[in-house]
């Protein structure tokens, strides 16, 4: 399979700045696993969107996969209750 290049909006460099360094350690890590499989075990398609979510522990990584161009775009880092305002 081949290697997914990852991209970031904008605005998901601010969400990192709301999380520890510890925490988001692993959501890096986590990440960086969608560029080997953009669609894990565990990750949930939204409804009505062509986007997907995955969980590290509190936080959800929302974000859309471009299979044509194998790209990922994460789109929104937060805490669960930020993440669907």
């Amino acid at each position: 399979m081949a290697e997914f290049k990852i991209f970031f909006k904008e605005s998901v460099w601010k969400d990192f700045k709301k999380i520890s360094k510890k925490d988001l350690a692993k959501i890096l890590n986590k990440i960086k696993g969608l560029g080997n499989e953009p669609r894990p075990f565990g990750c949930e398609k939204l409804t009505g969107d062509e986007r997907y979510r995955i969980r590290q522990g509190r936080y959800r990584i929302v974000y859309s996969v471009q299979d044509k161009e194998l790209t990922v775009w994460v789109v929104k880092v937060g805490h669960r209750k930020d993440v669907y305002r």
